[in-house]
């Protein structure tokens, strides 16, 4: 009896670990636990330089993962400013890109937390 409790143990652990990775972590095609460059546990604000190399770390996921279309790929951030919102600061870059032939997928806005940790991107700004 010890023996089939401690096998159940061990396999509910098993099954219950991926759900306590939380948001924002991401698995590679290998399996490995990767949070991505975009992804930081920063500890203070970051400058323009710092938020610019995330934002173009999560164009390129973005990419690889097919939420965007591959001529995003290797562009640049067309403005990079710090905004006030209800909830409060953020860091806002825009990328544009006149090579979508949808029109209002053109520009594609990221928001980071002035710490550097990614928000969420979209092509309304809102």
């Amino acid at each position: 009896m010890y023996k089939l409790m401690s096998v159940f143990v061990l396999c509910s652990a098993l099954v219950a670990m991926p759900t306590l990775a939380g948001s924002g972590h991401e698995h590679s095609q290998s399996g490995g636990h990767d949070h991505g460059s975009a992804h930081g546990h920063a500890h203070g604000p970051v400058d323009k330089a710092t938020v610019v190399k995330k934002a173009n770390a999560t164009l390129q996921r973005l990419v690889k993962a097919g939420k965007i279309d591959v001529s995003w790929d290797q562009m640049q951030p067309e403005t990079v400013e710090k905004k006030i919102y209800a909830k409060g600061p953020e860091w806002v870059i825009v990328f544009k890109n006149s090579e979508v032939k949808e029109v209002s997928q053109q520009t594609l806005y990221m928001f980071y937390s002035l710490d550097g940790n990614y928000i969420a991107a979209n092509y309304t700004g809102n």
